[in-house]
C-alpha cells in the first residue's frame, strides 16, 4: 500500500520559493498554501441551503506570487505545462481557459468586488491528487485570493476570508465553469486542525466539531479511485438543475426550507425528483447526526451513518460509480465501521473510518478487488484535519 504523503509545507514552500525567482529573476513576495479538503458527510446540500461537515487535507496547494511593474498577469504551474499570460481587464468568463480559469479568476472575482489589484506573476506546485474529488480547483483558488489580498494591501481577518470564500466561487463558476455550492472554499479557507467544520450553506455561519480519530484508535482512509471526476462533464449540474426545478415545484428558494417534508415527497410526481429531494432531506438530518455523536463524544456510532450516506448518493442522487461501490463494500466487508463516497461523486474518492490496525489490511483488500475487476490501482491517503489557508513565506 502507497501513501501519498502532503510533504512539509516548509520545505515546499522553500523549493518554490526558488522555483519562482529562476523563472522571474525576482524574489516572490510571498508563499500562501491552501489546502485540499473530504467531506466527512453533507454531500450535494451546499448548493440546497443544507449542513455539511468538511475537514481540511494535510495536502495542500502552494502559490508563490509577486507584484508587477504593469498590469499584467501571468500564471504558471509546476504540474501543468501550459501556462497564461493576460491583462487584468482579460481575465474574466470566456477569457482564460484550462486550469488557469481557477487562479486568474479569483482576480477578475475580486475586481468584481472592487479591490484594486496590481499586475502580479503566480506559480502554484499542487500536492492535492488531481481529479481525486479533494477540492484541488479550490485550493488554487484560495492560495492565489489569500496572496491577492495581501499583495492587495488587505489585512485578513474572518470578514476578508468571507470575502474570499465568494470571490473563489464565483472564480469557479462564473469564470471555470464548473457550478460549486461554496463547501469548497469554506473549508479551504476557514478549516482548523483536529476538527471538522459544520457549514450551514443557508446563511453561511459555520462552527469546528472536534474531530480526533487518532484519540481513538481510528484512521480515516481516503482512497482515490483513480475514476477521473470532473464537474464540468454535466452529471453535477444536472443533479443541481433537478435540486432547483423541486424547489420551485415546491414554491421554495431551497430545499432546505421546506418544512413539511413528508408532504413535499408526496407532492412530487416525478420519479426522479423525488429521489433526488430525498437524499437532500435525509443527508441533512444525517449531518445533524453525525455532529451531535461526535459532540457526545461517540466517534465510532459515525461508521453507519457513512454507509447510509453512500447508499442514499449511490440509489437517490445516483452518482455514485462502480470503483466507489466497490471500495466502500470492500472496505466493509474487512472492517472498516463505516464508508462512503465523498466529494460531487460519478468518481473521485471514498472515505472509510478505519480502526488504525486493521488499514493495511483493507487498503490490500481494496486493491486486490481493483485487480479482480482490472481496473488501474487505486490511490491510498491517510489525513488528520489540518488548517485552512495561510501565509507560509
Amino acid at each position: 500500500m502507497e501513501i501519498l504523503e502532503p510533504g512539509s509545507p516548509t520545505a515546499l514552500a522553500d523549493e518554490l520559493t526558488d522555483w519562482f525567482e529562476r523563472l522571474h529573476g525576482r524574489p516572490a513576495a510571498g508563499v500562501y498554501a491552501a489546502p485540499g479538503r473530504v467531506n466527512l458527510i453533507g454531500e450535494h446540500v451546499d448548493y440546497n441551503g443544507g449542513l455539511c461537515l468538511p475537514m481540511a487535507l494535510p495536502h495542500a496547494t502552494y502559490a508563490a506570487l509577486a507584484v508587477r511593474a504593469d498590469d499584467t498577469v501571468t500564471v504558471t504551474s509546476r504540474q501543468q505545462e501550459d501556462s497564461f499570460t493576460g491583462t487584468l481587464d482579460a481575465l474574466g468568463p470566456g477569457q482564460v481557459s484550462g486550469w488557469s480559469a481557477y487562479a486568474a479568476g479569483v482576480l477578475w472575482a475580486l475586481r468584481e468586488e472592487g479591490w484594486e489589484l496590481p499586475g502580479m506573476d503566480v506559480v502554484v506546485d499542487s500536492r492535492v491528487p488531481l481529479g481525486a474529488g479533494l477540492s484541488s480547483s479550490a485550493a488554487i483558488e484560495c492560495a492565489v485570493a489569500l496572496g491577492a489580498a495581501e499583495l492587495a494591501g488587505v489585512p485578513v481577518d474572518d470578514e476578508v476570508r468571507a470575502v474570499l470564500v465568494r470571490a473563489c466561487m464565483r472564480a469557479e463558476e462564473e469564470v471555470a465553469g464548473a457550478p460549486t455550492g461554496g463547501m469548497d472554499q469554506a473549508i479551504s479557507l476557514f478549516g482548523r486542525s483536529e476538527a471538522a467544520l459544520l457549514l450551514d450553506c443557508r446563511d453561511w455561519s459555520r462552527s469546528q466539531v472536534a474531530w480526533d480519530p487518532a484519540a481513538h484508535d481510528l484512521t480515516l482512509l481516503i482512497v482515490d479511485t483513480r475514476a477521473s471526476h470532473t464537474l464540468t462533464d454535466g452529471g453535477y449540474a444536472a443533479r443541481r438543475r433537478d435540486c432547483e426545478t423541486a424547489a420551485s415545484a415546491l414554491g421554495v428558494e431551497l430545499l432546505r426550507d421546506v418544512t413539511d417534508q413528508p408532504a413535499a415527497l408526496d407532492a412530487l410526481d416525478d420519479d426522479r425528483l423525488r429521489r433526488r429531494v430525498r437524499h437532500v432531506f435525509t443527508e441533512i438530518d444525517r449531518v445533524r447526526e453525525v455532529v451531535d455523536l461526535l459532540r457526545a463524544g461517540q466517534i465510532t456510532a459515525v461508521g453507519p451513518v457513512f454507509t447510509a450516506s453512500h447508499a442514499s448518493l449511490r440509489d437517490d442522487y445516483e452518482v455514485s460509480c462502480p470503483e466507489l461501490d466497490v471500495v466502500v463494500d470492500t472496505a466493509l466487508a474487512h472492517g472498516a465501521l463505516g464508508a462512503r463516497m465523498t466529494g460531487g461523486g460519478f468518481g473521485g474518492s471514498a472515505i472509510a473510518l478505519v480502526p488504525t490496525d486493521s488499514v493495511e489490511d483493507v487498503a490490500k483488500a481494496v486493491e486486490a478487488a481493483y485487480v479482480d475487476h482490472g481496473w488501474a490501482a487505486p490511490g491510498f491517503l491517510t489525513a488528520l484535519p489540518s488548517d485552512g489557508a495561510r501565509r507560509l513565506g
